[in-house]
């Protein structure tokens, strides 16, 4: 009987001094109530019980829900323009040292909560509700971790937050209808300076399409005008070297050139004589009698020619 006890109370110890630490757990033995230096990995430990007892801290990563209620007034904060906003945010943390997380504060987790509403409180309160509405949430969040981990730094709570994720941004119900209004007149607004810039933008290319249009066509129209100036003063140049060396025949030359251009079109007839070329008027019957309308009662196959 007595082995049998030994062995009953034998079993029971060593059921009590082995322990086994999870892999999403730290520990820390405890001698006399007084922690060790050493923090027991995940696996099977061994410790002298009763004398020695663990503690164990879980450390994979919580997450902790601020706002969530709508019933509780605690969420609504004031904004720096002077408004009313209700936020709901989460905050993913850890423990980063299982020593302080459990022996230095008596809640670490309850810490952090009351500690992660005030400091978004904090920056919400500097801010317009228009950066936790819609323009810079992340630029809040960013703050809100650095204020939290550093106030949970001070305290000594051995916990290292992870992220902010504002989950809603809203007004409170009574004035919500009014937020609603002014965000459509918002949206409204952006969507005509959007409109107005696309327009502006097509005039703008338009214009400038047609005065780059109109910058091509003058310099074509200078570097035609200019040849056509180079060719006739070089021309002129040529007939004048020409005139130079033979000044009657190049001006019997030019007056033929001459009369020629302004008798081309004309209704003249020259007849030659033998004292030289006369021009006189030339009555052109024949085109005449051509030309005029046959009588309403002359047979056919009468003309008009008597």
């Amino acid at each position: 009987m007595i082995g049998i006890v030994f062995l009953v109370v034998a079993a029971f110890w060593l059921y009590n001094a082995v322990y086994t630490v999870q892999p999403d757990e730290l520990a820390i033995e405890l001698r006399f109530g007084k922690p060790k230096q050493e923090v027991s990995e995940p696996g099977l430990h061994f410790h002298l019980w009763p004398i020695e007892t663990v503690e164990k801290a879980v450390t994979a990563e919580k997450l902790v829900t601020i706002g969530q209620s709508q019933s509780n007034n605690a969420t609504l904060m004031l904004t720096g323009d002077q408004n009313l906003v209700r936020v709901a945010f989460s905050v993913a943390y850890q423990v980063s040292d299982p020593r302080i997380y459990l022996f230095r504060m008596v809640n670490p987790d309850d810490t952090l909560t009351q500690v992660a509403e005030s400091a978004m409180r904090e920056v919400v309160g500097r801010r317009p509700a228009q950066d936790i509405f819609r323009d810079d949430r992340q630029g809040i969040a960013d703050q809100v971790r650095d204020i939290i981990q550093s106030s949970i730094d001070s305290y000594g709570a051995g916990l290292a937050i992870n992220a902010i994720s504002i989950e809603d941004a809203a007004p409170p119900p009574s004035v919500a209808d009014a937020f609603d209004e002014v965000q459509r007149a918002e949206q409204d607004e952006d969507r005509f300076v959007e409109e107005a810039n696309r327009d502006s933008n097509q005039v703008l290319g338009r214009s400038r399409g047609e005065a780059a249009q109109i910058r091509e066509e003058a310099a074509g129209y200078k570097a035609r005008v200019v040849q056509e100036a180079e060719g006739e003063a070089q021309r002129f140049i040529s007939i004048y070297d020409e005139y130079a060396k033979a000044p009657e025949v190049t001006r019997r030359r030019l007056y033929l050139e001459t009369m020629e251009g302004v008798l081309r079109e004309s209704n003249k007839t020259i007849l030659g004589t033998e004292g030289g070329q006369s021009v006189v008027p030339y009555l052109p019957l024949n085109e005449l009698q051509r030309r005029a309308p046959a009588p309403a009662n002359a047979p056919a196959g009468q003309g008009g020619n008597n």
